[in-house]
């Protein structure tokens, strides 16, 4: 019965192992990520598609807020999208000298942690957080929205749509490696950059050269009152929708290939640029053919169809729309994982979140945002318009700190040029703080106030985590009576001990003492992912001297449990029949339950596995924290 268990183990084993290959690759070596980084033509398809994509519904927003019936406001779309525009100007150049100050990544959390402290730096990355998850939603939720528009019929499916695009295409594709993502996603950004183009020279040609006038007078209708006031911060509010994405490079420096920061300054322009022209032609066309709010089509799908006719053009832009507003996720994808492993090597996260997995890619950090983007799709139905009404207060909150940062930045190191550059960055603060405000304010009441709860609950969760691993590390540190050998008893055994160490703490300190109870004939062992750090641990093992051999395993694919259970295997065919193997495994037991969630279970798969074999005794050694 044991032996059938174990065959079925086995094959279990091997086929997981083959689906797992088959949906995201194989293993990347650790000199394999140089061969990850991305030239200036792939960066912008993969960090700008979030920016561009936003002319989908960024200006459809702004029309929604003045197209209110009964109220001549239409007219303000135009002063809105200029106001926009030039907020665009100002957070472009500010971002660009982010990237310089910060060659290393992290954006905004980076900039606030080194130049303003934690609060700030939390509260960005907190709003950032925010900001990304809602990316994903809004993105695909639009990009659902518009292949919608041009076939009704699958109004019923949108929601499943969303899901499947979701966990299906996107996490997926993403856990496979920048690379292959970069390599499907350029392409469909660059049809629609090509698309939107021709739609607005179209558009543009065709306004100038037939007899109706530039802007139809209902299009130019104005009205002022309080009420309009209101509904022009609203609009404004929504159409800064449109500038979300602008900080995903600053966030991914290190993602480009060399010189990382004039190529990532390059392409920030670039991206600008381009989103500049996109989202000022789409204005324009919607007040020139006085676009009006229909149900379940999008105003990009009106335009489209007054310019083109429904004809193979009109499904180009449709179908194009909708590929890059999906793929306009990925940067969020780019983004919030990279971020999230600068927040656990900082220990305001959970640490795992901080490993790249087998394809060079923070996967944790990937499962995570899908998790959290596919319950914001399903609370909210995959509606846009309710999904907006959360969105931008975050980045321009993220925005606002980064300038705040980056002016402490000039004014401390005071280099050539520096006051123009504070300057700079002071005028980008309190415009985007300007911004934050209007935008808290007249979006309060249609979902704001959700934000302004989640970035402090966000902050509580970021201490409690950090509490928790500094409490962990008091109790884990080495003691002064463990640093004398002698301490370390002797006694005689007839086992080989192998006892798995991953750093030199109090948990295996303990555990060492207690393999000398046992058998004189003890191996530590100790995996290591390249070099450096095997040779940086086997220093810090002979500077401390436990009197106890130390094995190291290299495994460059950044598995820990298989090359284990490799190396055991090896010493089970060497062994005499007579002889016994233990594993002993160092383990810590958190207080609280929920501390469980910020460790990986690495000692839980190791014991589950080891107690398979039939020659290998294995014991957890554990050590309570009180904290």
């Amino acid at each position: 019965m044991l032996t059938t268990i174990g065959i079925m183990e086995v094959v279990d084993s091997f086929m997981m192992r083959e689906i797992r290959r088959l949906l995201i690759g194989r293993p990347l070596h650790n000199q394999e990520l140089s061969h990850e980084k991305l030239p200036k033509w792939k960066a912008l398809a993969i960090f700008s598609s979030d920016a561009l994509s936003s002319v989908g519904y960024g200006p459809e927003q702004i029309m929604l807020m003045l197209a209110v019936p009964g109220v001549l406001a239409y007219g303000y779309i135009g002063p809105v999208a200029f106001a926009i525009l030039v907020l665009l100007a100002i957070v472009t150049v500010s971002y660009v000298q982010v990237a310089k100050a910060n060659p290393g990544g992290g954006g905004s959390y980076s900039v606030a942690i080194t130049n303003l402290g934690e609060l700030p730096a939390l509260t960005a990355a907190a709003a950032l957080f925010a900001d990304y998850s809602l990316t994903v939603a809004v993105s695909i939720s639009s990009g659902t929205e518009a292949i919608v528009s041009a076939f009704p019929q699958l109004v019923p499916h949108a929601l499943t749509i969303d899901l499947a695009v979701l966990f299906g295409i996107l996490m997926l594709i993403n856990l496979r490696g920048v690379r292959e993502s970069s390599n499907v996603f350029v392409f469909p950004t660059y049809a629609f950059i090509l698309g939107m183009l021709g739609l607005i020279a179209a558009g543009v040609y065709q306004a100038f050269t037939q007899p109706a006038p530039l802007i139809p007078p209902a299009s130019a209708a104005k009205q002022w009152d309080w009420a309009v006031a209101f509904l022009i911060l609203r609009a404004f509010a929504s159409g800064c929708s449109s500038m979300t994405g602008i900080e995903a490079i600053s966030n991914g420096v290190p993602m480009f290939k060399k010189p990382e920061i004039r190529n990532a300054t390059i392409t920030t322009y670039w991206m600008s640029a381009i989103l500049a022209v996109m989202f000022a032609g789409i204005s324009f066309l919607i007040m020139h053919y006085h676009i009006m709010p229909v149900p379940d089509v999008t105003a990009l799908s009106q335009v489209a169809e007054l310019t083109f006719g429904r004809n193979w053009a009109y499904y180009y832009v449709q179908f194009t729309t909708m590929l890059v507003l999906y793929l306009a996720a990925n940067t969020a994808y780019n983004g919030l994982p990279p971020l999230l492993s600068i927040l656990a090597k900082d220990g305001y996260m959970p640490r795992y979140l901080g490993a790249r997995g087998e394809r060079l890619s923070f996967s944790n950090g990937i499962i995570l945002l899908s998790v959290i983007a596919g319950l914001l799709i399903t609370i909210f139905h995959g509606n846009t318009e309710h999904l907006i009404s959360l969105y931008a207060i975050g980045v321009f909150l993220s925005f606002t700190i980064a300038q705040v940062g980056m002016v402490v930045y000039w004014r401390r190191e005071k280099s050539k040029g520096w006051t123009r550059r504070a300057i700079l960055n002071g005028v980008g603060a309190i415009v985007t703080g300007t911004v934050v405000l209007v935008i808290a304010i007249t979006k309060f009441f249609y979902g704001a106030w959700l934000v302004l709860i989640f970035i402090p609950t966000m902050i509580y969760i970021f201490k409690k985590v950090r509490h928790h691993y500094n409490d962990m590390s008091e109790q884990l540190q080495l003691p002064p009576e463990y640093t004398n050998p002698a301490s370390l008893q002797h006694p005689q055994a007839k086992n080989l001990i192998i006892v798995p160490v991953a750093s030199i703490t109090r948990v295996v300190a303990q555990s060492l003492q207690y393999a000398k109870t046992l058998s004189p004939d003890i191996l530590a062992v100790h995996i290591a992912t390249d070099d450096e750090t095997g040779r940086k641990f086997k220093e810090k093992w002979e500077k401390w001297n436990p009197d106890i051999r130390l094995v190291i395993i290299y495994s460059p694919y950044r598995l820990v449990i298989k090359p284990l259970l490799d190396y055991i295997e090896q010493l089970e065919r060497t062994k005499a029949p007579s002889d016994f193997i233990t594993v002993l495994i160092p383990e810590f037991e958190t207080k609280k339950w929920w501390h469980r969630l910020l460790h990986n279970q690495t000692g839980w798969v190791l014991r589950t596995l080891l107690i398979l074999k039939e020659n290998v005794i294995v014991a957890t050694i554990p050590y309570h924290l009180q904290k």
